[in-house]
């Protein structure tokens, strides 16, 4: 059976958790003087009421977690997140108005907000609001809460709470596989809760080194630090219309680059590579440093993901040249900005990607696809497992020509279980079917090919392009409302990585043996 006590006192303190950073948002709109005030006041109320109250339900509750529990709460926590998250939007009226009676209108300004809550939290980035700079102009603390959003949901909002709260629950290992992304787990720490501490430390030290080097290139303070926490959680909201290209600065567009780079990492090997413990003596500090840069530079995860993104990036700076007439300076900036954005599913612009050459679109819809490392604040199918379906079609056709031969699938020198093996493959299989299955669903009502391949790929990859950047126009807001759900399903499957979600609706889960 579920353990609901302990379920509640979980969603009761996340739910708290919200309503700070809902405050924070209220300070945002008294020091701005913006309209936004009262619905952030409103909706904080209300959030920490409901925190209250869950947390008065399951205040005796015992903590031991079971792995049902574990997958039961995080699903839980984005959904239930993401509704309270939609109150600031429905106070402010930012999707409009209904009388009590207009039941279709209310539906429909329910599902814009919550669609918008839900893409910001899985850090997609695709957003129903069509002109930012005009609907939002006078409202910067939801303009703030839009970026923080991407932000608080980069690493993960249970990962953040074993980071703070460890005594909440016990057994937080499983509360930390079921959100974690990636098929390879690291742990730094014998203790998660450290762990998680010191992966949000590096998450943190990013966002401030983006903002200050934003505000160093020239963006005023409160676009570097919106810039910063959308940057840094690979998430794609902007507060402009046409994203970083609204400044017209290549030192901009290079330091976006290399914060999404890096943010393509596994935060992990990040850690490792900045964290200086004390040493003994330089002998061994020279020794522990160059097996660290060792280890790094000889992971296998982070080769394939750097390698993909150099090649890919000659590969459409020569295409720019040629077909564009870019310089070369320019034709290699824009490229590699896009190939980055791409890969680690941030989906930021800095050029009229839908000018490009139909074989850049093709390629960046791969690079969307693979996505960055695993432990990263990226989405899409990962690299790691990328590499590791490559060498499993590799050594299928290696054991055509040596039927005997033991043929096992390695990472970084050590073999792959079959266990996970076959994991990966069903992971595969349910991933390009979800793809399909939407693609076919929107050409079922003649939305043409393009954006239903751009809608699919973009919501399960966490991704978020702007619909009217490729293909005919079309925007977020103008789908049918039921399509606007089923993508909302598939940012959270993708965030959560598809079995995390799905195993809640298997009839096993819920037996209780």
């Amino acid at each position: 059976m579920l353990n609901k006590p302990l379920i509640s006192k979980v969603l009761g303190s996340l739910l708290l958790l919200e309503a700070v950073f809902m405050a924070i948002c209220v300070v945002v709109a008294l020091c701005y003087g913006c309209d936004d005030l009262w619905p952030f006041f409103f909706s904080m109320l209300i959030t920490s009421g409901a925190g209250l109250g869950l947390l008065r339900m399951g205040h005796q509750a015992p903590t031991t977690m079971s792995r049902r529990d574990a997958y039961v709460v995080v699903t839980l926590t984005w959904i239930t997140f993401s509704i309270f998250g939609s109150l600031p939007y429905l106070f402010g009226g930012f999707f409009g108005t209904a009388k009590f009676y207009d039941l279709p209108e209310i539906w429909r300004i329910t599902t814009d907000a919550f669609f918008e809550t839900m893409s910001g939290f899985t850090t997609t980035g695709a957003s129903m609001i069509n002109d930012v700079e005009s609907e939002l102009v006078s409202h910067q603390a939801m303009l703030f809460w839009r970026s923080l959003s991407q932000w608080i949901g980069g690493l993960g909002i249970v990962f953040f709470t074993i980071a703070i709260l460890p005594s909440m629950v016990g057994n937080t290992m499983k509360v930390f596989s079921a959100e974690a992304t990636g098929p390879i787990r690291s742990k730094m720490h014998p203790r998660l809760s450290a762990t998680a501490m010191r992966i949000w430390w590096v998450y943190i030290a990013l966002t401030v080194g983006c903002g200050l080097c934003y505000g160093l290139a020239g963006m005023d303070t409160f676009s570097a630090f919106n810039y910063a926490m959308t940057t840094t959680a690979t998430g794609g909201f902007s507060i402009h219309n046409d994203s970083i290209a609204h400044f017209h600065s290549p030192q901009i567009e290079y330091i976006a680059l290399v914060i999404q780079y890096l943010s393509g990492i596994n935060f992990s090997m990040l850690f490792i590579i900045i964290v200086q413990r004390k040493y003994s003596s330089w002998r061994e500090y020279k020794r522990n440093t160059k097996a660290k840069w060792h280890d790094f530079f000889h992971n296998e995860e982070w080769r394939f993901y750097t390698i993909i993104v150099v090649c890919c990036s000659l590969v459409i700076a020569v295409v720019l040249m040629f077909s564009k007439g870019y310089g070369l300076e320019m034709a290699i900036r824009k490229a590699t900005f896009h190939v980055v954005s791409m890969m680690t599913t941030t989906g930021i612009f800095c050029d009229n990607v839908g000018s490009w050459p139909h074989v850049t679109w093709m390629l960046l819809a791969v690079l969307m696809f693979i996505g960055a490392c695993s432990g990263s604040t990226t989405g899409g199918f990962k690299s790691s497992r990328a590499l590791m379906i490559l060498r499993v079609v590799r050594n299928e056709f290696m054991r055509m020509m040596h039927p005997r031969a033991v043929l096992p699938v390695k990472l970084n020198g050590k073999a792959i279980p079959s266990t996970m093996v076959h994991s990966l493959i069903a992971f595969f299989t349910i991933y390009i079917l979800a793809c399909f299955g939407t693609m076919a669903l929107m050409l079922s009502i003649n939305i043409d090919v393009t954006n239903s391949a751009i809608i699919s790929l973009s919501c399960i990859s966490n991704v978020g392009l702007p619909l009217n950047e490729l293909g005919p126009d079309l925007t977020w807001s103008g789908l049918p409302i039921w399509i606007k759900w089923i993508c909302t399903a598939l940012m959270l499957l993708g965030r959560l990585e598809i079995f995390n979600v799905l195993i809640l609706f298997s009839t096993p889960f819920w037996e209780d043996n």
